[in-house]
């Protein structure tokens, strides 16, 4: 993880670039600018189009493993309502934090609307898999959704507070287990460069090929600070181009662009929040993708168990467009931690 500068004579030196970003949810080039929609990729038929297209691209969660049957007991699946269990209907993670409560990523369950507004899924948009490590009718319980609760404060053109409760309408009848979160305190001594994390579920792998089985990857918490550098550096290089060539073609002066640019950089708001957890690998290779949006990221405890630090949230996408950017050093999570208050607050007023 590099600590180069962009500069603005770097700038104009630069020819018009142009930026994309992956509309399967979650996973944007240079980070997170627009949130997609995980549900609307599934339910218009794009992600089985897109799997049709990876073949039998390679197995590696990205760099991970098949998880063990029955590992990872509190770990659901988001399904498309009304659609048969599958790969293709499957659209985000979740995990059991009580009998009748999953937790997942408000990304998931929030999506844009034609008039350009934002609205989150109805109920029965939702069923929620629980109790098995593979996408397949007949397996596990395919449970309905009494309600869904967004976080208040996130907006479907970013990620910050990106987490979201659903609440089931019955008990599964399946074995399962429910998996503990961390309080403030706790969460900030998890939050710590080099904790071991494990992120699981049934995203994208290596060449945009979906997983019918839950998947695995061991990573550690990076440091904030030097996930938004890299961050920031790659969006000022998507940016560079055309503000260069803006400049240029403006007349601006090279000085005057100099100190515009160096002011939109300062102005840049960090990419991974105080919100958010990052964590991923110093060598790149291992990371959450799409499909993983909404699961869990756990710490194993010297006891024995986990604890959830994190929710799936966002990371890169391949430069492609097809699934995610394979290298990627890390991905961002929601610090469940921080929001607490909230879970138990909406889970009190619902009993």
């Amino acid at each position: 993880m590099t600590s180069r500068v962009l500069t603005a004579a770097t700038v104009l030196a630069l020819s018009a670039m142009s930026v994309q970003a992956e509309e399967s949810g979650g996973f944007a080039k240079a980070g997170p600018a627009v949130t997609a929609s995980p549900f609307e990729y599934a339910r218009s038929g794009a992600k089985a189009e897109r799997a049709k297209a990876a073949g039998s691209a390679g197995a590696k969660v990205i760099g991970g493993e098949v998880a063990a049957e029955g590992a990872w007991p509190w770990q659901v699946a988001l399904i498309v309502g009304g659609a048969p269990v599958g790969t293709d209907s499957q659209f985000c993670g979740g995990s059991m934090v009580l009998d009748r409560w999953v937790l997942t990523a408000a990304h998931c369950i929030h999506m844009g609307q034609e008039d350009g507004s934002y609205a989150d899924l109805w109920p029965q948009d939702v069923s929620v898999l629980v109790g098995t490590n593979k996408l397949a009718p007949g397996l596990g319980d395919l449970i309905p959704v009494e309600a869904i609760f967004r976080h208040p404060s996130y907006s479907g053109t970013q990620f910050d507070f990106d987490i979201a409760l659903i609440r089931l309408a019955r008990t599964p009848q399946v074995p399962f287990q429910t998996v503990e979160v961390p309080d403030a305190e706790y969460g900030d001594l998890l939050n710590k460069q080099g904790v071991t994390t494990i992120v699981t579920g049934w995203g994208l792998q290596e060449g945009a090929a979906p997983s019918p089985e839950l998947r695995q990857a061991e990573i550690q918490v990076l440091d904030r600070e030097l996930c938004n550098t890299a961050m920031l550096e790659a969006r000022a290089e998507d940016a560079a181009g055309g503000f260069g060539y803006a400049a240029q073609t403006l007349g601006v002066a090279e000085q005057d662009a100099f100190a515009i640019w160096d002011e939109l950089l300062a102005r840049a708001p960090k990419p991974v929040s105080e919100n958010m957890i990052c964590s991923g690998t110093f060598e790149g290779g291992k990371t959450s993708c799409n499909g993983d949006s909404g699961g869990p990221l756990v710490v194993p405890l010297e006891g024995g168990g986990y604890i959830q630090a994190g929710i799936v949230s966002w990371g890169l996408s391949a430069a492609s467009g097809q699934g995610c950017e394979e290298t990627a050093l890390f991905s961002a999570y929601t610090d469940i931690s921080k929001f607490v208050p909230w879970l138990n607050q909406v889970i009190e007023a619902n009993p």
